[in-house]
């Protein structure tokens, strides 16, 4: 794991004092520079695991226009504290529209400097989060992560919460962006309310219609009834649009209504109900990008992008994953009765070194596979998954070595086959599983290769 570290730019000497006392008390590692120009080149290094940067005022131009904002460019949960020895009202305000996290009095104590990076060294243990606070039996999910970024974003949605401000989250599919909005909803005063989730890619527009705003008797073929739609349902709690890129243009320029005026209408109705509802919305897609190509509304996309949550990928975030995936086994072993199992070191370093593309749901469904192909009390890496794709550090092209001679399928064929027992130790039905053959034509394969020994490392293995 990387060493933690703060990057100070700033020329003061005081911070000095800091360094030993940071090492010592709380493993921190203090890297200062006196110029915005090697603080950036730093930052744009990535050599070091920064918990926060803190800026002097002094260093940065009166606008505060150049480095903070490309520090939110590059990484926008990346928290910035701007110092300054003759802090001013609108210095802070000028701070705080660039995104700074705070505006501090320097120098600053020993005691406000460990006040101020506490948030940020919390053990991941703590961060386990439950969204909804009342266990996974009422539906709410844990959010687990000692990741800087996730913990930034925990903090802006704890902010936010108590507001009825609209939330969009943006990010991947699998990133758990249900989650993290149902914890939002959680940490509201709307927690004692419902939470109504709809799929806005699951329907067509017809129905996606009256299940966001219902319908009255009558009002087309087959409505034998009125129907309370969404939002209705929702009233006094919160409601989820799910994948809101989705959503047609005609329904969309209802949802910009929706939100300006706080009413529906249902399909056939007469008059327009009140509402009292928190809209969250969330998209895979880049909305920006769906404005440009007349797929999604300018004015919709400002009116719910209020307050922007952005999730990051598993894959920018890989100090969460042995957390998520110690939780995700804890879990599915009690779920499929399994007992007491763990994973085996190399199970673990291959989780820790896929690429997950498919994100926390990935994970999940990989550690739930483990558990249960797991056939003792170890979860190896052929249980979780035959085709995990492992990200290797950069190395050079491997050059194409020429055999001696040519190789024959069939031999081609048979190496594989031992290979996949070897790295089974001999179990046949898991080296099959790896082959995507059946036992049985494995079984046949190796009856037809008698004449060729085995190696001695495949002697030894227990064969199922």
């Amino acid at each position: 794991m990387e060493k933690k570290a703060i990057l100070v730019i700033d020329a003061d000497p005081h911070w000095e004092e800091f360094r030993l006392r940071l090492q010592k008390s709380l493993a921190v590692e203090l890297i200062q520079v006196a110029s915005e120009t090697r603080g950036r080149e730093l930052l744009l290094q990535q050599q070091h695991f920064f918990l926060v940067v803190a800026l002097s005022e002094s260093l940065s131009d009166p606008g505060l226009t150049g480095l903070i904002t490309e520090i939110k460019q590059e990484a926008p949960f990346l928290p910035v504290f701007i110092t300054s020895r003759r802090p001013t009202v609108d210095g802070a305000v000028a701070a705080m529209r660039r995104g700074a996290q705070d505006y501090l009095p320097s120098p600053l104590t020993w005691e406000r400097l460990k006040e101020v990076l506490s948030p940020y060294l919390r053990n991941g243990k703590e961060l386990c989060r439950l969204s909804g606070g009342k266990g996974e039996e009422s539906g709410a999910r844990p959010v687990i992560t000692q990741d800087p970024v996730m913990l930034q974003l925990l903090r802006m949605a704890d902010a936010v919460a108590a507001t009825k401000a609209t939330v969009l989250i943006q990010g991947e599919s699998g990133t758990g962006k249900e989650i993290l909005a149902r914890y939002i909803h959680a940490k509201s005063d709307r927690s004692q309310g419902p939470f109504i989730a709809l799929n806005c890619a699951s329907l067509p527009e017809g129905l996606l219609e009256s299940e966001l705003f219902g319908h009255e008797k009558g009002a087309f073929t087959g409505a034998i009834m009125r129907k309370l739609g969404k939002f209705e349902l929702a009233q006094n709690g919160t409601i989820l649009l799910d994948e809101i890129s989705e959503m047609h243009p005609h329904l969309q320029a209802k949802l910009l209504r929706v939100l300006q005026e706080n009413e529906i209408d249902r399909v056939g109705g007469r008059h327009p109900v009140p509402i009292n509802v928190r809209v969250i919305a969330t998209t895979n897609r880049n909305l920006q990008e769906a404005i440009q190509n007349n797929q999604f509304r300018e004015d919709l996309f400002y009116r719910l992008n209020v307050i922007s949550l952005n999730l990051p990928a598993l894959r920018a975030r890989r100090r969460d994953i042995p957390l998520l995936a110690e939780y995700f086994l804890q879990r599915y072993a009690k779920l499929f009765g399994k007992g007491a199992v763990k994973f085996s070191s190399q199970a673990l370093s291959a989780l820790e070194n896929a690429s997950w593309p498919g994100n926390v749901r990935e994970l999940e469904n990989a550690v739930a596979r483990g558990v249960l192909l797991a056939q003792g009390n170890q979860v190896y890496p052929r249980d979780i998954l035959a085709e995990l794709q492992v990200e290797t550090p950069a190395a050079q092209p491997m050059a194409r070595v020429k055999p001696e001679k040519p190789v024959t399928l069939r031999e081609m064929e048979q190496s594989l086959i031992f290979q996949a027992l070897d790295e089974t130790a001999g179990n046949r039905t898991h080296a099959a599983k790896i082959l995507g053959i059946s036992v049985r034509t494995l079984r046949n394969k190796l009856h037809e290769y008698r004449s060729v020994p085995f190696p001695e490392a495949k002697q030894s293995s227990q064969v199922a």
